[in-house]
C-alpha cells in the first residue's frame, strides 16, 4: 500500500477544555499532513469559534472533525489505539516512545488498519477508563520534574513522528544557495594558484620539505566541500593579496 493510500490515524481529543488548544492541535496536525480529527465531549461545545480563530489556515481540519459523546463511539472504527499519558499507570500495556509508536502505526496503516491517537483534557489528562480502551500507551521522555505537555504540543510530537516515519526526507542535505560544488579541475587550479602565491612569498621552506607541504595543502583543499563561488572568492582574495604586496601592481 502506498503512502497516499495508507489510512492516516485519527487524532482523538478527549474532553478538551479550551477551544484555543483544539485549534492549535489542528494546526499541528496539518503541519505534518494529518487531517482526521475527532472531538469527544468538548467542554465548551462544538463548533467552537475560538478553535477556528486559533486554527488559522488549518480551519478545514475543524470543519470536517467528528464530534462524539463518548470515547467508545470515537474509537468504534479503530483497529488499534494509542493513548498518550505522562503519568505512570497501573495497567498492563506496552509503553512506547513517540518514535516507536508511530513506527508501529505506520506498519498497521500499511496493512489497511485504522489507528487512533488518544489525547486527554488539558488539566487532568486521560482517565484510566479511557486508557483501558487503548492497545498501547505513548509516553514522551520529558523532564520528570515538569512532565506536563500542552495538548497541541503533544499532538505535534506524534504528528511529527508519523510524518518522519514515512521516510523520503534525508537527515542532512547541503543547501547550495544557488551555486554548485566546484569540479575537481577547478579545485586543482585553485591549488596551483595557492602554490604559486606561496612560492613567491617564500612559504615553502626549507626546500626539502616543500613537496610534503604541498601534498598537505592539496589534501586540505580536497577535504573541503568547496563550491564554485568559494573557489572564485578565494582566487580573488589571492589576487588582491598579491596586488597589495606588489604595491598595487596587477
Amino acid at each position: 500500500m502506498t503512502e497516499t493510500s495508507a489510512p492516516e490515524p485519527f487524532v482523538i481529543l478527549v474532553r478538551p477544555q479550551m477551544g484555543e488548544n483544539i485549534g492549535a492541535a489542528a494546526r499541528a496536525m496539518l503541519n505534518f499532513g494529518l487531517t482526521r480529527m475527532r472531538v469527544v465531549a468538548p467542554r465548551d461545545g462544538w463548533p467552537n469559534p475560538k478553535a477556528v480563530a486559533m486554527a488559522s489556515g488549518a480551519s478545514r481540519i475543524l470543519e470536517h472533525a467528528g464530534r462524539f459523546d463518548t470515547v467508545p463511539e470515537a474509537l468504534a472504527e479503530c483497529h488499534y489505539v494509542f493513548a498518550t499519558t505522562a503519568r505512570s499507570r497501573e495497567l498492563t500495556k506496552p509503553v512506547m516512545t513517540p518514535e516507536r509508536a508511530m513506527e508501529h502505526a505506520r506498519a498497521l496503516a500499511a496493512e489497511g488498519k485504522r489507528v487512533g491517537l488518544l489525547f486527554g483534557p488539558e488539566r487532568t489528562g486521560l482517565e484510566n477508563d479511557d486508557i483501558t480502551r487503548a492497545d498501547a500507551i505513548v509516553t514522551v521522555p520529558v523532564n520528570p520534574e515538569f512532565p506536563s505537555i500542552n495538548l497541541a504540543q503533544c499532538v505535534l510530537l506524534l504528528a511529527y513522528e508519523w510524518r518522519r516515519q514515512a521516510g523520503g526526507v534525508p537527515p542532512e542535505v547541503m543547501a547550495m544557495a544557488g551555486t554548485d560544488f566546484a569540479t575537481n579541475i577547478e579545485v586543482e587550479k585553485f591549488g596551483d594558484h595557492v602554490e604559486e602565491v606561496l612560492e613567491r612569498a617564500g612559504f615553502f621552506f626549507p626546500e626539502k620539505k616543500a613537496p610534503s607541504m604541498k601534498v598537505t595543502l592539496r589534501n586540505m583543499w580536497g577535504r573541503l566541500p568547496l563550491t564554485r563561488a568559494d573557489v572564485q572568492t578565494l582566487h580573488g582574495m589571492l589576487r588582491q593579496i598579491v596586488r597589495w604586496r606588489d604595491g598595487g601592481a596587477a
